[in-house]
């Protein structure tokens, strides 16, 4: 059987599954029709049977990134727990597609997946009793917090325990101690201590956030 035989029929879906996967290995930047098409082993020309032009498929692709993000449930009792998996759940998926963050800035047209998760994480906060207003406050800072832990993570020049470590470790030789002794101090008695994980300091600063929303709604 031929190989254009045994291939799966082009469809909108596959575009954007092409796309995102050319965006994985080297950034929005390098989504075009001709790249997308060599990723799906067809001519550039085929893919306008399924989308209209590059702006479809940039669209496109941040609503599929976003729809793979579970949506929250605003009747699952506690408030928190459903912002605090939905959090780490768009960290998890955002993490694998960090790319995504900036062109979901620069679009002016988003998806239903995105306006569906933005509508779901108000209604959470809604059904909490946070009045319009705090609720506005409170999806902008999530997303400033999410969104910012994952492109701080992607930057980070370590992956591994060992490479923490390494990377810490050369810090604290070369740092002038003297001129600068609570960065030295967090270095040598937190950060290079047995155990410590900056993973886990994504759920602390959550947390922190999490707690001041909820005083404020409490509040009045």
């Amino acid at each position: 059987m031929s190989t254009r035989e045994t291939r799966k029929p082009l469809s909108r879906e596959r575009v954007l599954e092409a796309a995102i996967q050319v965006a994985d290995r080297g950034g929005a930047e390098a989504i075009t029709m001709r790249r997308v098409a060599q990723e799906l082993g067809v001519e550039a020309m085929s893919l306008y049977h399924h989308v209209p032009n590059k702006d479809a498929i940039l669209d496109g692709v941040v609503d599929a990134v976003y729809a793979a993000i579970a949506l929250p449930k605003a009747d699952t009792g506690d408030w928190r727990d459903a912002i605090r998996a939905h959090a780490g759940e768009a960290r998890t998926v955002l993490a694998r597609h960090s790319w995504a963050l900036a062109l979901l800035d620069s679009r002016p047209n988003p998806g239903m997946a995105t306006l569906r998760r933005n509508d779901a994480v108000l209604g959470v906060f809604r059904e909490a009793g946070f009045s319009i207003e705090l609720a506005a406050h409170a999806i902008s800072l999530i997303d400033s917090y999410v969104d910012g832990y994952v492109l701080q993570e992607a930057a980070l020049p370590m992956r591994t325990e060992d490479e923490l470590e390494d990377v810490a470790g050369n810090i604290l030789e070369q740092l002038p101690t003297n001129e600068l002794p609570y960065l030295a101090e967090m270095i040598a008695d937190h950060v290079l201590q047995p155990g410590y994980d900056y993973a886990s300091e994504f759920g602390y600063g959550l947390d922190l956030i999490l707690d001041g929303l909820e005083a404020r709604r409490t509040s009045g």
